[in-house]
């Protein structure tokens, strides 16, 4: 007669050992009772200098201080699956990890202590920076094909000497882009001076761009250099280039023909050589028209024109612009903030955005100010925003972005042949959160 053979502890143990993941258990003061050889390797401590070891000794994640999820599914009894955190190796080097947990109980049902199952996610989150890169241009980031597009040309504008015009809505980065021009310019080691040309009344606007002489007006104590001055060898970003008035058009023209000014209250020229790159949000063309621009200031200053889609055009953005603003404002605060959950990411895609990227970033900021763990939700987000939201139609302007979602997906798939992994890094999301878009779109996998 043949028996079923019952699984020893020892058995067990081995099999444990096999696995990829770290595995460690606690008992009910928080000892280490139980680590696996993947815990070993991944944070660098041996099993002998684990066991007996307070998990926070060893584990040093970076929840450990703030909320221990160990703690958590202890309290509660709820199960914790696939949370992304970071801990200290033996080395004192941050790693990646994922986190499951479950509590230990004895036969009675008594809690006895948990068990923490945890993988190392460097080589995904290694993966995931390469992407990264192929959508940062300096300090921007898109995957939008309009904005790669002007990302590709940079390099070769910037080498030359020709005057740019940089179109686009308040906030969608024009000042990063003339900033990015300079920065790949031969000028770069020289000076980049902005000026707000909207924000100035003609009597100051005049003297901020081309200085004074003592005595020019009745505060002018002594001679202030204006910003072309400053500007010399270097490049000068003008932005609101469309608000300034037709006084000062002129003014401006003999700058870009001849390279000279006369500082206000004095006669004599002064030489610059600068590189000047403007911007604007309106229609300068149709100020011409209008007869409130100058048309030979105009092709003066758009030899190459740029032009930058507003946030609500380029929406696959949206998740990379957000976790890049996750690490700024995690830098300024020393939060460990890891990720907007899907509710308040899906008001995120809802929303209009007329202040677009800039008006995202001050979000994302409001979001820091309220949140306490490390997801952001919906309640965390501007009151004015999530009323915006809450008036539209359910899912009204998504089924672009969603299906430009599910079409990223399916490529994505295909050039990793489905590996879930890989995929998923590539599209910079978890495992978890790419087979629920898989559910939600009916993609099947191989």
């Amino acid at each position: 007669m043949t028996g079923k053979r019952k699984l020893k502890s020892a058995d067990a143990k081995l099999i444990l050992d096999s696995v990829a993941d770290g595995v460690f258990a606690v008992d009910e003061d928080w000892r280490i009772v139980y680590f696996n050889k993947a815990a070993e390797k991944i944070t660098g401590f041996t099993r002998e200098e684990a066991l007996g070891q307070h998990c926070y000794n060893i584990f040093r994640a970076s929840c450990c201080q703030e909320g221990c999820v160990l703690r958590k599914t202890r309290e509660t009894g709820r199960e914790i699956s696939g949370l992304s955190i970071n801990i200290l190796d033996r080395d004192n080097v941050e790693k990646p990890i994922s986190v499951s947990t479950a509590v230990l109980k004895d036969a009675s049902g008594k809690v006895t202590g948990g068990v923490e199952i945890f993988r190392d996610m460097s080589v995904v989150e290694d993966l995931r920076r390469e992407i990264r890169k192929t959508y940062r241009f300096r300090d921007m980031v898109s995957k939008n094909h309009l904005v790669q597009e002007v990302f590709s040309v940079v390099p070769d504008i910037a080498a030359s000497r020709a005057s740019v015009l940089i179109q686009g809505p308040t906030g969608t980065g024009k000042e990063l882009l003339a900033r990015a021009i300079h920065s790949e310019s031969p000028r770069a080691q020289k000076p980049f001076i902005k000026v707000n040309c909207g924000a100035l009344p003609d009597s100051l606007l005049e003297s901020e761009l081309f200085g004074h002489v003592a005595g020019a007006f009745t505060d002018a104590k002594t001679a202030r250099k204006g910003r072309f001055h400053l500007a010399d060898e270097g490049t000068i970003f003008l932005d609101e280039i469309g608000d300034i008035s037709p006084a000062m058009q002129v003014r401006l023209l003999r700058v870009l023909q001849d390279g000279a000014f006369e500082p206000v209250g004095s006669s004599e020229s002064v030489q610059v050589d600068v590189r000047v790159i403007c911007a604007t949000h309106r229609d300068l063309k149709a100020l011409v028209a209008q007869g409130e621009f100058r048309d030979d200031l105009l092709y003066r200053i758009n030899t190459v024109v740029l032009e930058l889609p507003g946030l609500v055009k380029r929406l696959e953005d949206l998740p990379i612009l957000v976790e890049d603003f996750l690490g700024k404002f995690n830098n300024l605060t020393g939060k460990s903030v890891r990720e907007v959950s899907p509710w308040a990411m899906e008001i995120l895609m809802r929303y209009r955005w007329p202040g677009n990227i800039r008006e995202l970033e001050h979000a994302i900021e409001h979001a820091f100010v309220l949140v306490k763990g490390n997801l952001i939700k919906p309640e965390h987000l501007p009151a004015d925003l999530r009323a915006a939201v809450a008036t539209e139609t359910p899912g009204e302007g998504l089924a672009p972005i969603r299906q430009s979602e599910k079409d990223a997906i399916v490529r994505a798939l295909e050039a990793n042949n489905y590996e879930r992994v890989r995929t998923a890094a590539q599209l910079g999301m978890s495992r978890t959160t790419l087979w629920r878009r898989m559910r939600r779109y009916g993609i099947k996998g191989r």
